[in-house]
C-alpha cells in the first residue's frame, strides 16, 4: 500500500511545518537549497546531502552546497566523479523523489569506481533524490540525500514526504531564480550597483548585507557574463538592458 502524508509522525510533522514555514521567509536561492538540504537531512534522518544546478551550458553540475561531508568530497565529486557518476542522469530523468536503488541495481553500483572510490570514502550507501524544475524545464537544483553504511534504505514514505515537499521548495527556489539575463534577484542588484560605479563596501552597506558576501556575488555574476573584471561586467551588464 502507498503511504501518505498522514502516516507520518507527530514529531515528523512539526519538522515539516518548520520547513514550509522557513522557506516562505526565505528568498536568495543559495539560502533556500543550503536550508531546505539541512531540513531534509533532518527529516530523513540521514547523514548527509548536497545540493547543485545544473548548468547547460557548461554541460556540468555547479554551485555545490554540502552536509555533513568532508571537504575532500565535495572536491572529489565538483572535479571529478560528476562526470563519473553512474546514477544521477538516471535519477534526474525520474523528476521526482527517487531511489537510488530503484534505478541501479545495488550489485551493479557496487562494481562501479562511484561506489567504491567516491562513496565509500565516507560509508555513503544508502541514497534518494528530488530535482527541481520551472515550467520552462530550466533546473531549479537538487537536493541529494544519503545514510551511511549500518542504516537501513530509504522507503517509499520517505519518497512521499520529498514529494509532499517537492512543491513549496520549488516555489521558494522560484522566488530567487534567474531573470532573463541569467541573475538572480540579488545578483541583479548587485550588478545594477557596479555598473553604477559602486565599490564592494558601498554595495554591502545599501543592500545591508557582508562584504564577503558581496565578493561571492560578483564572482559568480562575472563568471556568468565571461567577464575578466568589473569594468567589463558593467559594460557589458548596462549594453544587456
Amino acid at each position: 500500500m502507498t503511504p501518505h502524508i498522514r502516516d507520518i509522525t507527530s514529531s515528523e510533522l512539526k519538522l515539516f511545518a518548520d520547513i514550509v514555514h522557513r522557506l516562505e521567509r526565505l528568498s536568495a536561492q543559495d539560502d533556500v537549497r543550503r536550508a531546505a538540504l539541512s531540513d531534509l537531512v533532518k527529516l530523513l534522518r540521514a547523514d548527509g546531502g548536497c545540493s547543485c544546478i545544473w548548468q547547460e551550458t557548461k554541460q556540468r553540475f555547479c554551485e555545490s552546497i554540502y552536509v555533513g561531508a568532508p571537504p575532500e568530497i565535495r572536491s572529489l565529486y565538483d572535479d571529478w566523479y560528476q562526470f563519473n557518476d553512474p546514477i544521477t542522469s538516471r535519477l534526474r530523468a525520474a523528476r521526482r523523489a527517487t531511489i537510488v536503488d530503484e534505478v541501479l541495481d545495488r550489485r551493479e553500483l557496487i562494481k562501479t569506481e562511484f561506489y567504491n572510490d567516491y562513496l565509500q570514502r565516507d560509508a555513503l550507501e544508502w541514497g534518494i533524490n528530488i530535482y527541481m524544475f520551472d515550467q520552462r524545464n530550466r533546473d531549479l537544483g537538487d537536493f541529494r540525500i544519503w545514510r551511511r553504511r549500518g542504516k537501513t534504505n530509504f522507503d517509499e514514505r520517505e519518497k512521499v514526504l520529498l514529494d509532499v515537499l517537492e512543491p513549496f521548495i520549488r516555489s521558494a527556489l522560484l522566488r530567487g531564480h534567474t531573470h532573463s539575463d541569467g541573475l538572480t534577484t540579488r545578483e541583479r542588484e548587485i550588478t545594477e550597483l557596479v555598473s553604477r560605479g559602486c565599490t564592494d563596501r558601498d554595495i554591502a552597506r545599501v543592500l545591508g548585507i557582508s562584504f564577503g558576501t558581496v565578493r561571492t556575488h560578483i564572482s559568480r555574476v562575472l563568471e556568468k557574463f565571461g567577464c575578466a573584471n568589473r569594468a567589463e561586467l558593467a559594460a557589458s551588464f548596462t549594453k544587456a538592458r
